[in-house]
C-alpha cells in the first residue's frame, strides 16, 4: 500500500498523543523548545539521506510511498520520519518526567 510509510508515522504520534493529552507534558505548547529538538535531526539526517541517495547507496520503496518527492529524491515520508520520531521521543521524556518528581534530565543549566 502506497501510504504505508504515512500511516506508521501517524501511528506513532497517535500513539504518544495521550501523554500530551492526557498528561499534560506540554511538548507542543512549548513549540520553540520542540523545534531545537526537532531541527538538528531534520537537517543532519536529511542531508545524510540525500547524500546516500545521490552515492546510490540508499533507496526506497515505491510501494509503500505516496510519490512526494523533495529535492535530492528524498521522499516525503522520510523527512517526515525526521521529525516525528525525535517529537515522540521528546513526549516520552517529558511523560517520564512528570512521571517521576525530581528527575532533572533536560531541566541543566549551561
Amino acid at each position: 500500500m502506497h501510504a504505508t510509510y504515512l500511516l506508521i508515522l501517524l501511528g506513532c504520534l497517535v500513539g504518544t498523543l495521550p501523554l500530551e493529552v492526557f498528561l499534560g507534558v506540554r511538548v507542543y505548547a512549548r513549540w520553540r523548545r520542540l523545534a531545537v529538538a526537532v531541527l538538528p535531526p531534520v537537517v543532519l539526517f536529511g542531508g545524510w539521506d540525500v547524500a546516500a541517495i545521490a552515492a546510490g547507496w540508499w533507496r526506497y520503496d515505491d510501494r509503500y510511498l505516496i510519490g512526494v518527492t523533495l529535492p535530492g529524491r528524498l521522499p516525503l515520508e522520510e523527512l517526515l520520519f525526521f521529525v516525528v520520531i525525535p517529537v515522540c521521543a521528546v513526549l516520552t521524556l517529558e511523560a517520564v518526567r512528570i512521571r517521576k518528581p525530581g528527575w532533572t534530565i533536560g531541566d541543566e543549566q549551561s
